[in-house]
């Protein structure tokens, strides 16, 4: 008897303007932390409240050329969510970048959420440490700010004040009261 497990590793795709692209089917594991750092933060925060998060592996289907799999997205209005996906802009989306899909994240996607008119849209790079926030402002994204752990700086050499400047936290701008802390987002990631 043979005791080899074998398996069929699933491929995903995102149809990007038409066209089926498949996706890479194992993230690195810093992708994996970061998205599911993000998610716990809103999963927590949103308990008992309308919107809705949604982690990697949940279709959103933002117009008739583009099925994307964001990483990470909250959903405020309940009758976009159907079984099978998210029908409509999100509120908030969330890309971790990687080799290979960070042109299309900072280009065509970003423009089709822009266009669609998803509030807010997040760039997450893990290699830097770093989130980019941008707001839909007048139907176009314009970046808000990017926060970072990591810098070209040597943290030694900064006075109390410049190290007082750096900015860990931040809010999201669908909720006053929820406090993004950079340190949470990049939990176990290297």
């Amino acid at each position: 008897m043979n005791t080899n497990l074998a398996y069929q590793e699933e491929i995903y795709d995102e149809m990007i303007n038409g066209q089926i692209v498949l996706m890479s089917p194992s993230p690195m594991a810093n992708h994996v932390h970061a998205a599911g750092n993000i998610y716990n933060i809103f999963k927590n925060y949103l308990k008992g409240k309308i919107c809705t998060p949604f982690p990697d592996g949940f279709d959103l289907y933002l117009s008739e050329k583009d099925r994307f799999e964001p990483d990470m997205m909250i959903v405020c209005d309940p009758n976009k969510i159907k079984s099978r996906g998210v029908y409509g802009a999100p509120d908030l989306v969330v890309e971790v970048l990687s080799r290979s899909t960070s042109k299309r994240d900072r280009g065509y996607k970003k423009n089709a959420y822009e266009k669609a008119g998803v509030k807010e849209y997040w760039l997450v790079d893990t290699n830097n440490q770093s989130i980019e926030q941008y707001i839909l402002t007048d139907g176009y994204f314009v970046l808000q700010e990017i926060y970072s752990l990591k810098g070209d700086y040597d943290i030694e050499d900064m006075t109390e004040e410049e190290k007082a400047a750096i900015v860990k936290e931040f809010k999201c701008s669908l909720y006053d009261d929820l406090i993004i802390k950079l340190e949470d987002v990049f939990e176990r990631v290297k």
